[in-house]
């Protein structure tokens, strides 16, 4: 298991390091949203957590991390395109997004700050602003 971080994890360094663990930015995840890129939104918190508000991403899902690695919730996780994680933090959806790629799933991420980092990131104008361009030239 060992070797298998290590060669998981080698390609961790400077400024890949987000990059190579699959982290997202939340500018990144809102991104995605708003290009309506083909993903799935996976919001990993506990039911009492999801109670107050919830992922209201259409096909979203809500399986609490005590509950994602039973062979029913794996089977839920798509493979064809990504699976954005979202916890309070993000922690657990680090966490959960490297447990994952152990088992095979290399199109999943974890939207870095979690809602917090969201809810920091998406003010109204942010929220409700089309896309922005990258600079010319670039």
């Amino acid at each position: 298991l060992a070797a298998r971080y290590a060669q998981m994890f080698a390609p961790a360094k400077e400024k890949a390091t987000s990059k190579e663990l699959h982290c997202m930015k939340p500018e990144g995840f809102v991104n995605m949203i708003k290009k309506g890129e083909p993903m799935m939104g996976i919001d990993i918190r506990t039911p009492a957590e999801t109670s107050v508000f919830a992922l209201a991403l259409p096909g979203s899902l809500s399986i609490p991390i005590n509950e994602l690695f039973l062979m029913e919730n794996l089977a839920r996780i798509p493979q064809d395109r990504p699976g954005v994680l979202l916890c309070q933090t993000g922690m657990r959806a680090g966490m959960a997004v490297v447990a994952l790629r152990q088992l095979g799933f290399e199109k999943v991420f974890a939207v870095a700050g979690g809602f917090k980092g969201l809810s920091d990131y998406l003010d109204p104008m942010t929220a409700n602003s089309p896309l922005s361009e990258p600079p010319a030239g670039k």
